[in-house]
């Protein structure tokens, strides 16, 4: 085909092609997106939480909440994890693999374009050709170089619909890593309180079995001067030898929770030992906190965030099983140059033509199309009720959460009123063995009394910063979103 015959050829075409295109273009089947439903309207309403403290400040929460444990030891570790952790690059690995499907949908609306050049060459018999008579065999060289396009063209929004649903999925696969990383904090802030809380407790057992110690003299030193009974050196040893176990646990607890910190870090076992070694106290969290209120919370926790962007994601691929019921356009074309040289491959008299408009329409599937219709909508009630059930836990975890925190901060205030309570009646003690009324054997088992309610009070001072933790990874705070494409 000349070049002349090949232009005259592509503009009898055009007129077909511009039927094709005045027919219902950019129209969209399936329905939009019109957000998701209201799951929650009395707590939307009532603008606060239930259980939530008195002295809870106005405003928002602060996301990185554990800086105001004002403990740098821990801000280091959070920092560390949120870097780190194998968990989270899992996460991230997601989020990349949902992002490439979503250029992958958004490229299909675009033409295909792909260059080929060939030289075969052939040796035939001469009657297959029926050409110069008496020949046996003819040789047949051929040349050519071209691009071939295609582009089928989203008449009903089937693609846009596919695009729709994988943008929305993208940003799921991103609430997962904001979900994961507000689990991180919240985890790494319990090891670390239940870590300096052994550590305290480790201090208070040594100094109780150097009580035990002294106790087992006192009643030892009475059964040699046959001034008391076997019995009290034997129930002294017994508690010691208690001690002494308490001490082993409370040591052996010590290096586990290094190990787990160091392993949610992205850290292998004993390296945190030295910047773990020196004796911190269990942090406490502010008198006030700033909490929000239901609303801020339920925009603000990337689990809700991820099930609304599944419903949208849902809600897309109806459209995308509608569209499949109408008929697809697409265009193929072909153009090269070529011949039986390699010099007709830079002539344009030889140039090769092709242009080929196509319209498919599966006419009759025997009710697949109407199924997946249906598969598609019944995933979408499906997505509806999976978003309500995550809201409505949402909020059973922020309330629940919030009354733990009050009832463990409730229990810190009894127990520090009985261990000041105790360490005064050892002073009082200590006082009347000083002025001679008061053995110091005495002393010591009131000093033993005191160190159980010491102990208590450093649990209840962990209980009260782990339930902190508790309330911000129920408000879903801890979490940005990562940009990137």
């Amino acid at each position: 085909m000349t070049y002349r015959r090949f232009s005259s050829a592509l503009w009898h075409l055009l007129p077909a092609a511009a039927v094709i295109l005045a027919l219902p273009a950019c129209t969209t089947v399936g329905p939009d997106y019109r957000g998701p439903p209201i799951a929650a309207p009395v707590a939307m309403e009532r603008g606060h939480f239930l259980r939530e403290p008195a002295r809870a400040q106005e405003g928002a929460p602060v996301a990185e909440w554990w800086v105001s444990l004002a403990d740098p030891v821990l801000t280091q570790l959070v920092q560390r994890g949120l870097e780190g952790s194998p968990n989270l690059a899992m996460a991230r690995a997601k989020i990349t693999q949902a992002r490439a499907g979503l250029s992958a949908n958004r490229t299909a609306v675009l033409p295909t374009l792909r260059s080929s050049a060939s030289a075969p060459y052939a040796n035939l018999p001469a009657d297959i050709i029926d050409t110069n008579p008496g020949t046996d065999r003819i040789d047949f060289q051929r040349y050519s170089q071209g691009f071939d396009a295609s582009w089928e063209i989203d008449l009903f929004g089937g693609t846009k619909r596919k695009v729709e649903a994988a943008s929305a999925l993208a940003e799921a696969a991103e609430a997962e890593l904001g979900d994961a990383q507000v689990s991180l904090s919240a985890e790494i802030v319990r090891l670390y309180c239940l870590y300096r809380a052994q550590q305290a407790l480790l201090k208070l057992q040594h100094e109780q079995a150097a009580i035990d110690g002294q106790l087992i003299q006192f009643a030892q030193m009475r059964y040699d001067q046959g001034s008391g009974p076997r019995q009290p050196a034997e129930q002294a040893r017994l508690q010691a030898a208690r001690t002494s176990g308490d001490v082993a646990a409370t040591q052996a607890q010590i290096v586990l929770l290094a190990d787990q910190l160091a392993m949610l870090t992205g850290q292998e076992p004993g390296t945190l030992d030295a910047v773990l070694a020196s004796t911190g106290e269990v942090p406490l969290p502010p008198a006030a906190i700033a909490l929000g209120d239901p609303a801020m919370m339920l925009r603000q926790r990337p689990d809700i965030r991820g099930a609304e962007r599944a419903l949208a994601a849902a809600n897309a691929d109806i459209g995308a099983a509608m569209a499949e019921q109408f008929p697809k356009v697409s265009f193929f074309g072909l153009l090269g140059l070529g011949g039986t040289t390699p010099a007709d491959l830079l002539a344009p008299t030889d140039i090769i033509g092709l242009a080929l408009p196509r319209i498919s329409w599966s006419v009759f599937e025997g009710g697949r199309s109407e199924a997946r219709i249906t598969a598609s909508e019944a995933a979408y009630t499906e997505q509806v009720a999976a978003y309500r059930s995550v809201v409505l836990g949402a909020l059973a975890d922020a309330e629940g959460a919030l009354t733990r925190f009050g009832t463990a901060r409730t229990k810190l205030g009894a127990a520090d009123q009985a261990e000041t309570s105790a360490d005064t009646i050892v002073a009082l003690q200590r006082m009347r063995a000083d002025g001679g009324r008061l053995s110091e054997e005495s002393v010591l088992v009131a000093r033993r009394e005191a160190i159980q309610f010491a102990s208590a009070s450093v649990q209840a001072r962990a209980e009260v910063t782990i339930e902190f933790a508790a309330v911000h990874k129920a408000l879903g705070l801890g979490w940005t979103v990562e940009t990137g494409e």
